[in-house]
């Protein structure tokens, strides 16, 4: 019983750890994509670049990049963060979003 548990136990705790990390990636996942949607809709008011990436720093996981482009009438935002805990892995999630910009009535 003894031999059973030495070889179970790491085995168990190595596959309670990969179930962490996998919930820190959906977490980090579902971060960028609010991060990004919420810049895009900034972007899409024609607030100004620093406000985008100032709004869509504040919603993203801590030290993710933004990244803030027009093109013709479409904005892109573009959100990398590397999920929590998991620095040493070369591992990151990505997600942009793309919206229509909005006309500006001028009086």
């Amino acid at each position: 019983m003894t031999a059973e548990s030495a070889v179970a136990l790491p085995i168990l705790v190595m596959f309670a750890m990969a179930l962490v990390w996998g919930l820190l990636v959906i977490a980090a996942q579902i971060q960028c994509v609010d991060a990004a949607r919420t810049g895009a809709r900034a972007a899409a008011r024609q607030d100004p670049a620093g406000e985008v990436v100032a709004v869509t720093r504040e919603a993203a996981p801590a030290g993710a990049e933004v990244t803030f482009s027009r093109a013709g009438d479409r904005v892109r935002v573009v959100v990398v963060a590397k999920p929590a805990l998991l620095g040493g892995l070369p591992f990151e999630v990505r997600e942009q979003a793309v919206a229509l910009a909005e006309e500006v009535a001028v009086s």
